[in-house]
């Protein structure tokens, strides 16, 4: 995109992607953060998602939708949006997926340290 002839499109088509993208990271972060939210303690490679067909159905839809909004013209003007190419989903996941990470490394923590610490605690107080 060149701007030098008119540089306030920038603000009307120039923006388009970098907010399509930021849209996108979202909504694929809240639908990684629904899955992770299935156990607060468990890893979410212990305790299977498919657990909640609910849960999966949602997820499917709310990124169908999603879809709809990115790959409908008509949408595209009412959201201020354009469609992403293979290259932009695949930027998309490598900024969503780490939530994913960044949880089971608290699940972790939460297991060992919390856990432990509240379990000590109700012991101690049952003694005294």
């Amino acid at each position: 995109m060149d701007f030098s002839s008119n540089p306030c499109h920038y603000f009307t088509i120039g923006k388009k992607k970098p907010v399509t993208l930021a849209l996108t990271v979202l909504v694929v972060i809240e639908m990684l953060n629904a899955l992770n939210a299935i156990s607060d303690e468990s890893s979410i490679f212990q305790v299977t998602p498919f657990q909640n067909l609910y849960l999966i159905a949602a997820i499917f839809a709310s990124i169908a939708i999603h879809c709809v909004i990115l790959y409908i013209p008509f949408f595209n003007e009412i959201f201020g949006i354009m469609p992403l190419d293979l290259k932009e989903w695949i930027l998309v996941l490598y900024f969503s997926v780490p939530v994913v990470l960044l949880d089971e490394i608290i699940k972790v923590f939460v297991r060992n340290f919390v856990s432990t610490n509240t379990t000590h605690a109700i012991k101690h107080e049952k003694t005294n």
